[in-house]
């Protein structure tokens, strides 16, 4: 089969609704919380090589849509250049490792330079933790078993490729029916193909999903099958690692080929639940959180467990994002920003600059595919740790239409609780893109006093999550954090996940 190494990402989003024969097939049950309790968890990951969201919601797919309507959907976004195209090699390492390509250095599809030995895979951590556990990995794509899985996983399973996803669905069935897996992952690659054939809009792409739901249906009909069943805790993850775009291919920065998914069904996924905050990485920390091994903090994931969401401020304002009002290129059918924030929190525009792009006057409450439809290629893809509605600084959109003025806003928090003479730290995620004169600063007042300058941005910094030492002084109970853009048509700066703590 073809690999595309100029190309595409894979998939969209969408929940379709399955027929009730499907849905009684493949539901699966979900005890009361302390039945689940003693239940023996387990984990199958279901890899779709290339498959588009929105299109397993237009086939006929009722075993994918089953399991939509059992448990969580949650469509997602990838990076594109210059973090890493939207290949297999770092779509499947991020997916598989549970960081992002900036770590695990996966850039193309040869796996050079890699760091598996510093970020392994999910099954590997597995095995380090709780290695009486059994792993098992089968992929129709051999890179995934020869190399992104270590040796340490039990069994690593590469298909011949004469056999291909036909081989792969065999054995995954073979072995959830006759061993005891503890942790299992599959890939099926035929959606991937049909996608470089043919092309995501195509009835070819279609049918290819089809096929694959089929063989999707025998992997879940294995797992009910087993005598085993009624005392186990399964957690199904079905997931993508890039789109397609409609003529087919991918490896570009387009939408389409940016997109991937999680489908997630077990005793701790509701059922028929959206949600927007799930990112490429959670595959891996879910997994590992639902095998009771703790994420160490010095293992450096990205992913985040969903079963341990991170509410935070910005992404109350889903319902309340609004269309394009300047924007050309973004799609008239596109939901994606505001300028009122969250409550608690305001915005400082009293120094801001006259005229501009609407949607980018002053700081902005967005989503990434408003904000990065806005303009591609310009880097804003990279904006990877960001979460569902992220506050996005931007001087560049801004100035597309005549302005007067500087742009110079402050987006300021709510009061955060301390404890006087005490120190705290200061958390958020950011991605800055620097052009002289622009400049964010963030500073920090106590209890309505005078806002001290904490941290300064004057040079590129790559999404990460900051932490700020903060020495609170004694007698403080309130701490408010600004958030300051100074700049004109420069580039960007993004924030999310705002919080203080102390120990």
């Amino acid at each position: 089969m073809s690999r595309n190494t100029s190309g595409v990402t894979r998939r969209s989003l969408l929940i379709g609704t399955a027929t009730a024969t499907a849905t009684a097939a493949l539901a699966l049950s979900v005890p009361t919380t302390a039945y689940a309790a003693a239940r023996t968890p387990k984990v199958l990951v279901i890899g779709l090589d290339g498959t588009l969201l929105s299109r397993v919601k237009d086939a006929d797919a009722p075993h994918l849509k089953a399991l939509m309507a059992a448990g969580l959907t949650a469509p997602s976004s990838i990076y594109a250049n210059p973090l890493a195209p939207t290949l297999s090699g770092p779509g499947w390492s991020t997916l598989i490792t549970g960081v992002w390509p900036d770590k695990h250095n996966v850039k193309d599809n040869n796996f050079t330079g890699h760091k598996f030995a510093r970020y392994p895979d999910f099954l590997t951590r597995i095995e380090t933790a709780k290695p009486g556990l059994s792993t098992y990995a089968v992929s129709s794509w051999a890179p995934l078993t020869d190399t992104v899985f270590s040796p340490k996983v039990d069994t690593r399973v590469s298909t011949p490729s004469a056999e291909y996803d036909t081989g792969t669905a065999a054995r995954a069935v073979a072995q959830l029916k006759s061993a005891d897996p503890d942790a299992v992952f599959v890939q099926l690659d035929n959606v991937d193909h049909a996608g470089h054939s043919y092309g995501a809009a195509s009835g070819q792409y279609l049918d290819a999903i089809h096929g694959v739901d089929g063989q999707v249906g025998q992997l879940v009909d294995a797992l009910k099958s087993r005598t085993t069943y009624a005392d186990e805790d399964w957690l199904i993850l079905v997931t993508a690692d890039h789109g397609h775009t409609d003529p087919g291919g991918h490896g570009g920065s387009t939408w389409q080929e940016r997109q991937t998914f999680m489908i997630a069904v077990g005793s701790t996924a509701a059922a028929g639940s959206l949600r927007h905050d799930v990112k490429m990485p959670d595959i891996a920390a879910s997994a590992l959180a639902h095998l009771g091994i703790a994420i160490d903090p010095t293992w450096g994931l990205d992913g985040r467990p969903i079963q341990q969401p991170g509410p935070d401020d910005f992404d109350s304002l889903r319902t309340e994002l609004t269309g394009p009002v300047d924007e050309t290129g973004i799609g008239a059918g596109v939901v994606g920003f505001t300028h009122t924030p969250p409550r608690g929190w305001s915005v400082d525009n009293s120094a801001m600059g006259t005229g501009g792009v609407t949607e980018w006057r002053g700081w902005s409450f967005t989503t990434d595919e408003f904000w990065t439809k806005a303009e591609r290629d310009q880097q804003r893809e990279s904006n990877i740790r960001a979460r569902n509605v992220f506050a996005v600084a931007d001087g560049d959109e801004w100035s597309d239409r005549a302005v007067s003025g500087t742009f110079d806003s402050t987006l300021v928090s709510p009061d955060f609780t301390v404890t006087g003479g005490r120190s705290a730290t200061l958390t958020y995620t950011t991605f800055y893109r620097q052009e002289s004169p622009q400049k964010g600063e963030v500073l920090v007042s106590y209890d309505g006093g005078t806002p001290v300058s904490v941290k300064t941005y004057a040079a590129d910094t790559s999404s990460r999550t900051e932490s700020v030492s903060l020495q609170v002084p004694g007698g403080a109970t309130r701490a408010k954090v600004r958030f300051r853009y100074t700049g004109g048509n420069n580039w960007f700066w993004t924030i999310d996940g705002v919080k203080i703590s102390q120990s």
